[in-house]
C-alpha cells in the first residue's frame, strides 16, 4: 500500500531527484535522501504544511533541493532509480532517515542541531534530521 500518491511520472521525477541528490552515497544513501524527500510529502507540518504532491516536494522554493539547479537532475529517470522510488513510495524506510524532514551535506562534521531539529546520524557524506515529536508527530505515525 502507497503511501503517498504518485503517477508514473511522479516515480520518474522522484527517481530523477533520488540520482541526483544522492546517488555518490550508493542505493542505501539513496533511500535514506528518499525516505526524507517521501516524508516531506506525507507530512503537513513545519515547513511543508503544503507539499503535498512529489512535483511540489521536488521543486519547493525556498527550502527545496539544490540538485534541481544542476543539469543532472534533468536527465532521464533510470529503471533502477524508479525501482527504488516505487520502494520509498511503499513505505520503505531505512534507520536514520526514517523520521527525518532534512538533510544536507556539511564541509565537516554533522551539527548536532539543524534549523533547530536534531541530527540523527550521518551516513556516509550527508547528516539528517528530524522534528522533535511535538513539532511534527505526522512523521512518527505509523503507516
Amino acid at each position: 500500500m502507497a503511501v503517498i500518491n504518485a503517477s508514473e511520472s511522479d516515480v520518474a521525477l522522484l527517481a530523477r531527484l533520488l540520482r541526483a541528490e544522492a546517488e555518490g552515497e550508493g542505493e542505501i544513501g539513496m533511500m535514506k535522501a528518499g525516505s526524507v524527500m517521501v516524508n516531506r510529502v506525507r507530512v503537513r507540518c513545519l515547513d511543508f504544511e503544503d507539499i503535498n504532491t512529489v512535483e511540489r516536494m521536488v521543486y519547493q522554493s525556498p527550502g527545496g533541493f539544490e540538485a534541481t539547479q544542476k543539469g543532472y537532475f534533468y536527465q532521464r529517470a533510470r529503471e533502477r532509480d524508479k525501482r527504488l522510488a516505487r520502494r520509498l513510495i511503499q513505505g520503505e524506510r531505512t534507520g536514520i532517515a526514517e523520521h527525518a524532514l532534512w538533510f544536507f551535506r556539511p564541509p565537516g562534521d554533522c551539527p548536532p542541531q539543524w534549523w533547530g531539529q536534531p541530527n540523527t546520524g550521518r551516513f556516509k557524506l550527508h547528516c539528517f534530521y528530524r522534528p522533535e515529536y511535538v513539532d511534527c508527530k505526522e512523521v512518527y505515525d505509523v503507516y
